[in-house]
């Protein structure tokens, strides 16, 4: 898959993503081992792909509600109930 059509479709890697949230590629690396975000696919090279949205939207919440000194099962928790 291009970058052109990696963007089209909303897929960015880890360091475009971090990028985007302003922080570190290692807090995204955690957050996705921790279950907070999700990989939605893999480059042939290994790169995991991030929905750009979907992502972003989390990043954004998980640093509202750490500003609360929430756990991270907590924050987990309310990830889950806004996706239902």
């Amino acid at each position: 898959m291009t970058r052109r059509m990696r963007l089209a479709n909303g897929l960015l890697k880890i360091g475009e993503i971090a990028r985007e949230a302003g922080v570190l590629v290692s807090t995204i690396r955690y957050y996705t081992d921790m279950g907070l975000l999700r990989v939605v696919a893999n480059t042939p090279g290994g790169y995991r792909l991030y929905d750009r949205e979907d992502t972003l939207e989390r990043m954004y919440t998980i640093k509202t509600i750490n500003g609360r000194k929430w756990t991270l099962s907590e924050i987990r928790e309310e990830l889950e109930k806004r996706n239902q």
